[in-house]
């Protein structure tokens, strides 16, 4: 998100200033195709940040744009008196993909978020018969939600968090991974459990096998509900349709996002079926152009390519060829490699640089990465990269590393 200082340009005459909530990589993108950027000189980068920039599936994917471009001949807004003849087919096949009853449509990750924790409070209050006020849902050490003041209330990331209060209460933070903790927060004005089920931000970082299912267990016990927050790593990313697959576990909300726009737009929703979500009643909750019929006719679309498995395969194979692709680097400047799927968290060693050193190195050669949390580069490229576009990758960073 950006935010442009018009005045400024009015003023001064000169580009509009920009203020960003990250400190973006020196090069500014004119252009897309496939797995490829091109910067506003001409030079082109592999682009390895899919999930991320939400581009699951490629720059302009041909399928993608022909949704778009035929809807744009349509009709692309409408008042949220009306629904347009794209809806009702998106959240049929998005519901139907999640073996779910609803979907309510949004626009951001963070939306999604925000509307997931009003669900749970709903129900918590109107199912489980929680006191008024009293909800309270329980989050994990090390998450990203988003960057709503209600959602970086339960951050522990103070770059995000610190100078932005008076913080939101009702959420009890426990360790990432440790299910025994979960259990142990719960007590009787508890609403949900919201958990990444691979913590990207974080640096993907993969849980321990069981949790996810155990955490499901605790919820059916404990009579709460289990939100997955699937922005960054649901539809295809890690091999499987959901990362919650990889335990063969079904929340009760799904949190959905990035890649359900395919790249083209911001697409978000929240999945979930009726005793849990229907307990929003019309009127409580909305968005001006969650659902809009460019959205929707985009969501479909995306939800129709993953409805065969071939992504979700693709992501898989991409995946092993990449982990063996970097097996080589440990112990010659990368201390741990993190893979789901095509989603792959790379440590480095100290005395090669930090994550961010790596990154903009990286950027020299014409790779694009993210780093995070100091030693840590994101790998995610889209799923339409070919394995030797890996290995070219692959190779440019055994170049930076000196290995």
């Amino acid at each position: 998100m950006t935010a442009v200082d018009a005045s400024a340009e009015a003023e001064q005459g000169t580009e509009p200033h920009v203020a960003h909530n990250y400190h973006p990589l020196p090069v500014t993108i004119a252009r897309g195709e496939g797995a490829w950027v091109t910067d506003v000189e001409g030079k082109r980068y592999l682009d390895l940040l899919a999930a991320y920039s939400a581009v699951n599936f490629g720059h302009r994917h041909p399928a993608l744009v022909a949704a778009l471009t035929e809807q744009l001949g349509r009709v692309t807004l409408t008042s949220r008196a009306f629904r347009s003849d794209r809806l009702e087919p998106f959240a049929a096949a998005l519901a139907e993909l999640a073996g779910k009853d609803m979907v309510l449509p949004m626009n951001t990750g963070a939306e999604a978020v925000e509307t997931g924790i009003k669900v749970a409070r709903a129900w918590g209050y109107r199912v489980k018969g929680i006191a008024d006020g009293a909800a309270r849902l329980i989050v994990a050490a090390g998450n990203f939600h988003g960057r709503t003041t209600t959602i970086v209330s339960f951050s522990d990331d103070e770059q995000a968090r610190e100078g932005f209060g008076p913080y939101t209460p009702g959420f009890d933070v426990v360790p990432y991974g440790d299910a025994d903790a979960v259990a142990a927060a719960i007590t009787a004005d508890t609403a949900a459990v919201l958990i990444e089920p691979i913590q990207g931000e974080g640096g993907v970082i993969i849980p321990p096998e069981g949790y996810l299912r155990r955490i499901r267990e605790i919820c059916d016990e404990k009579n709460v509900l289990f939100i997955a927050d699937e922005i960054q790593s649901g539809l295809g990313r890690v091999g499987e349709t959901f990362a919650c697959d990889r335990e063969g576990v079904v929340p009760d909300l799904y949190l959905l996002g990035k890649a359900l726009g395919g790249g083209i737009l911001p697409v978000s929703a929240v999945v979930g079926d009726s005793d849990v979500l229907g307990v929003i009643q019309p009127g409580e909750h909305g968005s001006t152009f969650g659902g809009n019929p460019l959205a929707a006719a985009v969501g479909l679309r995306v939800v129709e390519m993953l409805e065969s498995g071939e992504f979700q395969e693709r992501a898989r194979a991409l995946g092993e060829h990449l982990a063996a692709a970097l097996e080589p680097l440990k112990e010659h400047g990368v201390t741990a490699v993190r893979i789901a799927g095509l989603w792959a968290g790379v440590d480095i060693d100290p005395a090669k640089g930090t994550g961010r050193e790596i990154a903009e190195r990286l950027l020299d050669r014409g790779v694009l990465v993210k780093d995070t949390h100091g030693q840590t580069i994101r790998i995610a490229p889209p799923i339409v990269i070919r394995a030797t576009e890996l290995d070219w990758a692959v190779e440019q960073l055994k170049h930076v590393l000196g290995a």
